[in-house]
């Protein structure tokens, strides 16, 4: 898939779908050619969960939250636990990385399958934390927001790994 902010047509459909599919088509490619061993790697301190491992994980695991349990209401069966909500981004560190990028792009395709069959505005099946349903638009404004947030984490953790850089 050609990395690209500009949609094929200006509907609010395709803009959204595509800047969703650039934000994750930047996250997998800010993790080209990075070692095995410094996918693992946490560089900082104060932040050991921060792996590029753990962030793909958690991207993955985030979409899999807000289109299956939280859209389509169906039973949670994440990774995290009241006492470590974020185990997605624990356990990564076992897996290695090009294995968690190319489960990251199969569900990414089987999302985009679901919302090009669901109109934008149809309400989720299971309530946020206020009891509003989000519909379609707002989750895949919130997984844009969420994914864009965690590729400058991803950018900074592969600088601080072994230099690179880019945009």
């Amino acid at each position: 898939m050609k990395r690209t902010d500009t949609p094929s047509s200006w509907d609010e459909r395709t803009q959204l779908t595509t800047f969703l599919d650039y934000a994750r088509a930047t996250a997998r490619a800010k993790c080209e050619g990075v070692s095995p061993e410094n996918a693992r790697r946490a560089p900082l301190p104060g932040s050991p969960l921060m792996t590029l491992c753990g962030l793909i994980n958690h991207l993955r695991w985030v979409e899999y939250y807000w289109f299956q349990v939280v859209f389509l209401g169906e039973e949670d069966q994440g990774p995290w636990t009241e006492e470590d909500p974020d185990r997605e981004m624990r356990i990564a560190v076992d897996v290695p990385l090009e294995r968690l990028l190319t489960e990251y792009e199969e569900q990414s395709a089987r999302y985009r399958e679901l919302v090009a069959a669901t109109g934008l505005d149809t309400a989720a099946r299971r309530p946020m934390r206020d009891d509003r349903h989000p519909d379609l638009r707002w989750v895949l404004l919130h997984l844009i927001e969420e994914t864009s947030r965690h590729n400058g984490h991803i950018d900074v953790v592969r600088e601080l790994l072994d230099g690179t850089t880019g945009d």
